[in-house]
């Protein structure tokens, strides 16, 4: 599984992870048999949050003895993010993860709490060793600003946002942005949540050709495709094993340039809207 270095921390993350959200609509010990298959694979990145019903005591349960392999990534809502609040709901997030600390923790998105509160309450989290790096989730460019401000130069980790085939927003202006700052850009609903190029399509049958000559599937075909940009990471979701082994395999799928254009010109960027698609 390729690695890369996580935005401004030291670490080397996977660039395929594994996302939660909604992994506890079936069963659970399916879910935690998905995510430690996953951790086998290399796929050791695990993100999830506050907001995902039940996630988080499946992801404690799948990583109960194998702690130290995962970066382990959280949320907090925006409706929680107050200094005091910030605190409180790390600390319940801990407790249901059963760990004593998170490897980044991010706010989930913009609310009404001032950055510089909750920032602030994330830096006496780094300090006291609960969480090691912090970061933001669904932030534009102008939010992007605003948080390098309110958290001073170096601090901001990563940027979790929207990003498929069908929705490349975040290539006009987010992308670039945090490749000039350092910052890793995490792509959550890597294949779309739910609208996933059918066969049948014209952006289908491209990403049908491409995995054929790779003896890929689509799916890895489509997260490779991402993944082309040096900062980028993903989390997609996988609720049975067979999912996680086919996410997995995108870790070491490579591309040539021929076939990322077929792709870009079957799944064109679109102009630039005037907010942040976010889901």
């Amino acid at each position: 599984m390729e690695q890369r270095r996580f935005g401004l921390t030291q670490r080397e993350v996977p660039v395929v992870g594994q996302g939660t959200w909604y992994i506890d609509d079936g069963p659970r010990p399916v879910a935690i048999a998905a995510l430690r298959a996953g951790l086998d694979l290399g796929m050791t990145h695990i993100d999830t949050a506050e907001m995902y019903g039940e996630a988080e005591l499946v992801v404690a349960a799948a990583i109960q003895d194998r702690r130290e392999e995962v970066f382990l990534v959280d949320k907090v809502l925006p409706q929680n993010a107050s200094a005091r609040g910030t605190m409180l709901a790390c600390g319940r997030s801990l407790l249901r993860l059963a760990t004593d600390r998170l490897d980044c923790y991010l706010l989930h998105w913009r609310g009404e709490y001032p950055l510089e509160e909750t920032f602030g309450a994330f830096e006496q989290l780094r300090k006291a060793g609960s969480i090691l790096s912090w970061g933001v989730s669904n932030f534009d460019e102008n939010d992007l600003d605003q948080a390098w401000r309110a958290g001073g130069k170096g601090h901001l980790a990563c940027n979790q946002v929207l990003y498929h085939l069908k929705e490349r927003a975040i290539e006009h202006a987010v992308i670039p942005w945090c490749e000039k700052h350092g910052v890793a850009v995490v792509a959550y609903a890597p294949y779309g949540h739910g609208y996933f190029p059918g066969p049948d399509t014209p952006g289908g049958r491209v990403l049908q050709e491409i995995a054929a000559h790779h003896r890929a599937t689509p799916r890895q075909v489509a997260l490779r495709f991402l993944l082309r940009w040096p900062n980028l990471f993903t989390i997609p979701k996988a609720s049975s094993l067979e999912h996680a082994v086919e996410n997995a395999g995108a870790g070491d799928l490579r591309l040539s340039s021929a076939e990322l254009a077929r792709i870009d010109q079957a799944f064109p960027l679109g102009p630039k809207p005037r907010r942040l698609p976010v889901i």
